[in-house]
């Protein structure tokens, strides 16, 4: 069994408070005070404080590194090599609903490459975590991706554009593909969770569209060190946010589906 290096074991730690806090909130959804960034895109006063909960934690533990933030942006540190990015409610539009799928995700990026990520399911006390060379974990339990081989016994997941974000029609046309190879299509509205369950086998691919750099850093590096891989679609660098990832064979076998549209023939 592998164990969390130091500053892993701080991003573990980080979490865990902001999902205090969460929980806390989620307890008193209602009467949150909410604003609104966006249609269907929502920033309130938990993501707020978990948000500031991590950065202070992670800060005092760390105090050169420097952030990426959701809410609070990029602030510069003096160590310029290392990097957290936080997303501090991967999920916020289900919270907001009373829906019980949402995740705290810190990734670790360090020389421009991601090498460490924490994604705690909140309303399930479920950590994951990895480490570049040292595996993919759900607490002190060993995770890997998928071994199925078939698109037509895959379960994948996907996130839908919400009000107000362009894609629409594309994503349209490509889940009538993938719907046409694959056993089935989930849609549960947390990205870091969606990364999370393909890294533990839970789901054998994910793709999506347009997500940001804080949605996807932790997750990416769950799916890696759990023998997946990520693939840019169109030749894109995935962490722009246009990628499938899943188990090699399979995701391979979906991007090349969904960048040319065209259902195999059966």
């Amino acid at each position: 069994m592998s164990r969390p290096s130091p500053t892993v074991t701080v991003m573990i730690d980080a979490a865990r408070a902001a999902g205090r806090r969460l929980t806390r909130d989620f307890g008193e959804v209602e009467n949150l005070q909410v604003s609104r960034k966006g249609p269907a895109d929502f920033v309130s006063q938990a993501d707020q404080k978990a948000e500031e909960i991590i950065y202070e934690r992670l800060l005092k533990a760390r105090p050169g590194y420097g952030f990426l933030m959701e809410e609070g942006g990029a602030k510069e540190g003096s160590d310029k090599t290392h990097r957290f990015i936080i997303d501090p409610l991967d999920g916020t539009l289900n919270f907001l609903h009373g829906i019980p799928q949402f995740a705290v995700s810190i990734g670790l990026e360090r020389d421009g490459e991601l090498r460490a990520g924490v994604v705690l399911d909140v309303m399930r006390n479920e950590v994951f975590w990895a480490e570049s060379g040292e595996g993919c974990w759900l607490d002190n339990r060993r995770m890997r991706v998928g071994v199925r081989r078939k698109l037509s016994e895959a379960v994948v997941t996907t996130g839908i554009p919400q009000l107000g974000v362009p894609g629409r029609e594309r994503f349209l046309e490509e889940l009538d593909v993938v719907t046409q190879e694959v056993a089935a299509v989930r849609r549960f509205g947390s990205a870091a969770l969606d990364l999370a369950w393909t890294a533990a086998g839970r789901f054998d691919c994910f793709w999506e569209r347009g997500l940001k750099l804080w949605d996807v850093a932790a997750g990416f590096v769950l799916v890696k060190e759990a023998g997946g891989t990520v693939i840019g679609l169109n030749k894109s660098d995935p962490v722009k946010g246009d990628f499938v990832a899943g188990n090699p064979s399979l995701a391979a076998k979906l991007a090349e589906r969904i960048e040319g549209k065209i259902p195999k023939k059966r």
